[in-house]
């Protein structure tokens, strides 16, 4: 069992974290890109990131060094 990390609401545009453990968040953004990556989840495009904007929330770090790249709106991963 374990313990949830990122939460991708409806429509992928928001995350929640449940968690400051930045080698957890790390590990949960890699697996959200490994998901997308492999076609479970289509285009993601993240604009918010607990209740900020996702390039100024402590999550663009990790969601970055998965993958995702900054664009005005916030941060996208593509398939």
């Amino acid at each position: 069992a374990g313990s949830p990390a990122i939460y991708v609401e409806r429509g992928g545009r928001s995350l929640l974290s449940f968690t400051d453990d930045t080698d957890v968040l790390r590990a949960a953004a890699a697996a959200l890109a490994g998901a997308v990556r492999e076609g479970w989840l289509g285009t993601l495009a993240v604009e918010r990131a607990d209740g900020v904007g996702s390039l100024g929330s402590h999550l663009a770090e990790v969601l970055t060094e998965a993958g995702f790249r900054a664009t005005p709106k916030g941060l996208r991963l593509r398939a």
